[in-house]
């Protein structure tokens, strides 16, 4: 981890006010180096490497406390899958529906024109999911053909709404 991302990381949690701790450091830590939307098992995983007594608790507060300061965006998915995305600027997603690769999309790469449509809401964000095939899965089909599942490049496909 370079002396800048570590200033980035104890600026985005003193801005935020929260206390800069271990495992609030170690999880922001592990999301600014794996762009992934991972898990929280997945996230509490690569923190109990470092923090072996990092109980699975203290993984999940921590989470709740960044998403609510605003540091952290979660994505639900069917099923209860929770993915974390520490890219909180204005972006959407798209997923594979094969493989379930979940990506970033600027925003900018998709023309949303729905504020004016909803005057009896108060409209805060909209986000959009691109649904598709990616480019190995597109390959994949090409080389292989549609009835076979060749999912396992990247895992399990699921489906992800934004809640803030």
């Amino acid at each position: 981890m370079s002396a800048d991302v570590r200033e980035i990381i104890e600026g985005q949690l003193r801005a935020a006010g929260l206390k800069v701790t271990p495992q609030r450091y170690a999880v922001l830590d592990y999301l600014w180096s794996n762009r992934t939307h991972p898990t929280a098992e997945e996230i509490e995983a690569a923190v109990n490497q470092r923090f072996p007594c990092a109980s699975r608790a203290t993984v999940y507060n921590t989470l709740h406390a960044l998403h609510e300061a605003g540091l952290v965006q979660e994505l639900y998915g069917q099923g209860g899958v929770t993915r974390y995305d520490i890219k909180v600027e204005p972006h959407h997603h798209f997923i594979c529906r094969r493989c379930g690769q979940l990506e970033d999309i600027e925003a900018s790469a998709v023309q949303v024109e729905a504020r004016e449509k909803f005057s009896d809401y108060q409209v805060e964000s909209i986000e959009v999911v691109v649904r598709g095939l990616c480019g190995e899965c597109q390959r994949d089909l090409e080389n292989q053909g549609e009835g076979e599942n060749h999912a396992e490049h990247r895992g399990e496909s699921d489906s992800f709404e934004y809640r803030s």
